[in-house]
Parts: C-alpha cells; structure tokens; sequence
C-alpha cells in the first residue's frame, strides 16, 4: 500500500506544473490567509512584549484601591510616605528604591498623517531608572531635576513629530526641552516623554499628589509580603500588585480585541483559501479521470489514490503557507507602529514581532485549510467507479 502511495503521489506532483494556473491560485489563496493570519499574530506579539516587559515580578506598583489603570489612580503625598518606609523594599547606600510617579496625557501628531494623539508625560522620582532593569539613555542625556527638559522613549520618538533632541515642545502652557531619548527594552515605556514629577507636579498644578509608586523588592515572593505589611493600615487605601501582573491585565485587554477583529477577517479569508482549494484538487481530479481509472485497473487501491489526492494538496498548501510566512516577515517584522491602549486612553507604541511560533501557527493554519479543499476532491477520485473512468 505504501508503495501505491508513493507512486501514485509522485505521478501527481510530476503532473503540477501541467495545471500551474489553477495550482498556483490555491497557492496564492493559502500564501494571503497566512500572511493575514502572521500579522495579526504579530501585532498580538508585538503587544505583549511591549506590555511584558515593562513589567518585573520582583516590581511592585500601588495605586489607589479599586483602580484598574494608573489613569484613574491618586496617591497623596502622606501615603507615598508611608510606601517609602516599608521594610520590604530594597535600599542602596541607605536610600529605598522607590519612585512615586505622576502622569499626564499630551498632545502630539503622528509622523506622517500628522493627527492628533494621547501621549504619556510621566514625572518620576530620583530612582526611577533603579527600578526598571533595561532603562538605558540612547541619545543626549538624562533630564536634569528641577527643570523643565524631557527624555523621549524611543517608541515615541520614531511615532510623533518635533520630539528630537534638542526640540521645544509648550505642553500645559510651559516650555519644555528634550534633552535625550531613551529605551526600555522594547517596554510599552517606550511611548512615554519622562521629566521630573516635583516639575510636573507645578506645571499642572496637582500639588503634592501621584498616581502610582513603584518600588523594587528582594524577590517576587516578597511582593505578597508588601502588601501583607499594608493591610488594614488606616493611613492608606491601596492596591499592590507586581508590575508583570499590572501589565499582563492590560495586554490581556488589548489582545482580545485584535484577536477578535483579525480572527474574523482570517475566518473568511481561509473560507476563501479552502474554495481555492477544492476548485484546484476538483479540476486536477477531473482532468485525470481515465489516468485514475487506469491505475484502478491496473490493482491500485482506493486509499492510495485518496491519499495522494490529499498529499498535493498539502504540498500546494506548504508552499502558499511558506510564501505567505516569508512575506509576512520581510514587511511586518520589527515595524514600528502605536495604537490606543484603551486601558490608558493614551498611545501605546509597539513593534511587530513576527516570532517562530507566529510562523508555526500560520503554516498549520495554511495545511489545515489545505487539508480541508483536499479532502472532497480525494474522496471523489477514490470512489471514481473503473468503467465509468475509462469510458472517459
């Protein structure tokens, strides 16, 4: 049996560029799904690294109790306070390392279309650099306390107009100056501006307020501990959570809703690729009617010819799955690009990542739908009757 496969299958493959047209549109039927299906993939990748990695689990971040976001969040001075003393955070030379954070959103445009977007101000404290691992300086220098200079992340840089160094920018009716760029190793930080919270705190008149604390801790496990050490104290009101938790509710969010959008589009495309598919096995099968019913005649068996119906349609769907990968790749791969995080209402700037597993999902999905177009037109060859085949 298995000998009638391989020659059945081989006869099959041999006679593929006789029907190159038909071929090579469920080729690139399948090659398009696959491509849509990569990018969306990895856009959802793309998210999750930029949220992941801004979050460490031996980070904690506290914000008010019964707020989701930084955005709907409000410490007071008093409580930073009391944060900054917990015994659980890790000290240098005696100094804890903390920052109490503070936030507003700007107006900037796009590159190119040039519209309008929410972009992140972050005022941070004097050790905001200690508590995130991949914080390095790329261009300039780092803003210098008590003046007005801005360091753009490097996501915002490459999304947003005037952000150079060096650029002016009056946001909140103040000059401000960037003064470096900086990256946070791919972090949804990467779309902020940062500058001193005491100077944003005047600039916007928000006294001596913040919205969100972090602080690094020995190890993840001591983050239970940090809380632990909080509750039931009547001078806060908190929520403690570790960064990689606050930032994998956020990806969770965001990924829901391209996954719903691309899963619908890649749904009726790969309803397309499949019509591809039968269309071509369909007519490869009628167009070798007697040569099947020869082979029928000759002792060959009903499951080889309906196997080796299946095998061609796999390789054309390997081929379209392979081509539609590789060009998923060359153009999305590492393409910067910002959406609206809608747990912030602010800009989330982001590259797609088109990873091993992106790839691995798009060719199976590609095979599955060839699987599906090969499956009809196989079972038709095989119960293709001898003497109707040969009176063809």
């Amino acid at each position: 049996m298995f000998g009638q496969i391989l020659a059945v299958t081989l006869l099959n493959l041999r006679n593929v560029p006789a029907r190159r047209g038909p071929s090579l549109v469920a080729v690139l039927g399948v090659a398009g799904v696959v491509a849509v299906l990569c990018a969306t993939l990895a856009i959802k990748a793309g998210f999750r690294a930029a949220l992941g990695q801004a979050g460490a689990a031996d980070v904690v971040i506290v914000t008010r109790s019964g707020s989701d976001t930084e955005l709907s969040s409000n410490l007071t001075g008093s409580e930073v306070k009391v944060l900054t003393d917990n015994a659980y955070i890790v000290r240098a030379a005696g100094e804890p390392l903390a920052s109490p954070e503070l936030y507003v959103l700007v107006d900037l445009l796009t590159r190119g279309k040039g519209t309008p977007a929410n972009v992140p101000l972050r005022g941070v404290g004097a050790k905001a650099t200690a508590v995130r691992d991949h914080f390095r300086v790329t261009s300039g220098r780092m803003f210098r306390p008590g003046l007005f200079e801005i360091l753009v992340g490097r996501g915002a840089a490459a999304n947003f107009r005037g952000v150079g160094v060096g650029a002016t920018l009056t946001l909140g009716g103040t000059p401000w100056t960037v003064v470096g760029v900086f990256e946070d190793g791919g972090s949804v930080t990467e779309s902020e501006l940062w500058t001193d919270v005491t100077v944003l705190q005047g600039a916007y008149r928000r006294g001596n307020s913040y919205q969100s604390f972090r602080a690094r801790v020995a190890e993840p496990a001591a983050v239970a501990r940090f809380a632990a050490a909080l509750r039931g104290d009547p001078r806060v009101d908190v929520l403690v959570r570790s960064e990689e938790d606050y930032y994998a509710a956020q990806a969770r969010a965001l990924t829901s809703v391209v996954s719903g959008l691309g899963g619908a589009i890649v749904v009726l495309m790969g309803l397309g690729a499949v019509f591809a598919a039968l269309n071509t096995m369909y007519a490869a099968v009628a167009t070798r009617t007697r040569e099947i019913a020869t082979l029928r005649a000759l002792g060959f068996g009903a499951l080889p010819v309906l196997v080796s119906v299946l095998i061609e349609s796999l390789v054309l769907g390997l081929a379209g799955g392979v081509l539609g990968g590789l060009a998923a790749y060359l153009s999305f791969d590492g393409f910067q690009a910002s959406t609206l995080n809608f747990q912030t209402f602010s800009q989330l700037s982001f590259a797609f990542r088109v990873t091993p597993g992106v790839l691995g999902a798009g060719l199976g999905y590609g095979l599955l739908l060839s699987l599906l177009g090969g499956i009809g037109p196989g079972i038709a060859a095989a119960r293709l009757p001898v003497t109707a085949g040969l009176r063809a």
